[in-house]
C-alpha cells in the first residue's frame, strides 16, 4: 500500500490557478443586469436616501425643539429663583427704614 503523497509546490499552485479561473468563468458567466433594472434601483436608493435624510431632518428639528423648552424651562427657574429673592436695598434706603422703625420706637414711648 502506498503512503500519503504530500503535493508539491506546483501541484498546490496549479490548483489554486484553476479555482481561480473556474470562479473567473463562473462569475462572467452571470447575467448582466439590464438597464432598466439599473434604473430602478438606482430609483429605490434614492427615495431610502430622502427617506432617511427627512428623518434625520425630523429628529434634528426634535431635538432643538426639546432643547429650546428646556432652555425656557431653566430660564424660567432662574427669573423664579431671582423673584423670590428678597430686594436688596441701597445704604441709603437701608438707613432710612431704620430711622424709621427707630422714629416710631420713640413715638411710642
Amino acid at each position: 500500500m502506498n503512503g500519503y503523497k504530500e503535493p508539491s509546490f506546483q501541484d498546490r499552485a496549479r490548483a489554486s490557478s484553476q479555482a481561480k479561473d473556474k470562479a473567473l468563468a463562473k462569475l462572467k458567466a452571470a447575467p448582466q443586469p439590464d438597464a432598466a433594472a439599473m434604473a430602478e434601483a438606482a430609483a429605490r436608493r434614492a427615495q431610502r436616501e430622502a427617506q432617511a435624510a427627512e428623518k434625520s431632518a425630523k429628529a434634528r428639528q426634535a431635538r432643538e425643539e426639546k432643547q429650546r423648552l428646556a432652555e425656557e424651562k431653566r430660564a424660567a427657574a432662574k427669573q423664579k429663583i431671582i423673584d423670590a429673592e428678597p430686594v436688596k436695598r441701597t445704604e441709603e434706603e437701608q438707613k432710612a427704614a431704620r430711622d424709621a422703625r427707630y422714629a416710631a420706637r420713640k413715638s411710642r414711648k
